[in-house]
């Protein structure tokens, strides 16, 4: 270590389509598994830091996740006769040598050591989004497969289901929902948005097909969740939204983040 070297902390947003990984977070040792945490560190080894570079993640998604914008921050310390990343630099720089196309990198900040990624984070948004009329997965567009749930039905109680996650709202024991051995410390949440839509037509579905299907989306809102209680039943699919506008221009106070899941 060079004297005067300091390392610099960055916020970094960046998304994935989790088909190949084995969720966001790195998987160590010999396993054939692998997270996306494994290819942006990966990454980050060439851009000859000092100490080892370490992603922090603001939220946790499980396999086959995908992300439109996932938060992290991590350190990076040069040698003393070099100066710091600029975030524009640094991102160019990762999304270079990522080896995955399925990962991208979108923004970076420069934040103080004391922020932390996950503990930040105001607001975490799952979008579950299903689809009815199709009465096998396999009869889903391709550009859907993976993306969304198949329902054979032909519709869904809308009304019903909209009054029934009005009772999810507020705060409550959560216990039910989670899965056994979370590391969870309290089962108590605290939901502040449950929403049951009709999704627009899919561009990526041919008319002759969009006559059958119709696109559903359920949104949850909440700061944090329980470990796997976003896999409500078989939803295990899900993307992180971008953050606010606000948590972009000031990502040193707060980091709102954003989840979407779709069912698969």
């Amino acid at each position: 270590m060079g004297a005067g070297s300091v390392p610099a902390r960055y916020l970094v947003y960046f998304q994935y389509l989790g088909t190949d990984f084995n969720g966001v977070a790195a998987v160590r040792g010999v396993q054939r598994a692998v997270g996306v945490q494994n290819y942006l560190e990966e990454a980050a080894e060439r851009l000859n830091s000092v100490m080892p570079v370490k992603f922090t993640i603001s939220s946790r998604t499980d396999a086959g996740v995908h992300a439109l914008s996932n938060a992290a921050h991590l350190d990076i310390q040069r040698r003393s006769d070099l100066p710091p990343f600029s975030p524009e630099v640094l991102t160019e720089a990762l999304n270079t040598h990522l080896k995955h196309p399925a990962i991208r990198v979108l923004q970076a900040f420069r934040v103080p050591s004391h922020f932390h990624a996950r503990h930040a984070a105001i607001s975490r948004t799952y979008l579950y989004r299903l689809a009815t009329g199709c009465p096998r997965p396999d009869r889903l567009p391709v550009f859907e497969r993976n993306r969304c749930w198949a329902l054979q039905a032909d519709c869904l109680d809308v009304a019903a289901m909209q009054e029934a996650a009005q009772h999810l709202l507020g705060t409550h024991d959560f216990s039910a929902f989670q899965s056994a051995g979370s590391p969870a410390s309290s089962p108590v949440r605290t939901l502040r948005r449950a929403s049951v839509s009709p999704d627009p037509a899919s561009p990526f579905v041919l008319p002759e097909e969009s006559r059958q299907l119709q696109f559903w989306s359920m949104e949850f809102e909440s700061q944090s969740f329980l470990y796997k209680q976003d896999d409500l039943g078989s939803v295990h699919r899900s993307h992180l939204h971008a953050a606010s506008s606000q948590a972009l221009r000031d990502p040193v106070q707060k980091s709102q983040v954003t989840l979407c899941c779709s069912a698969a």
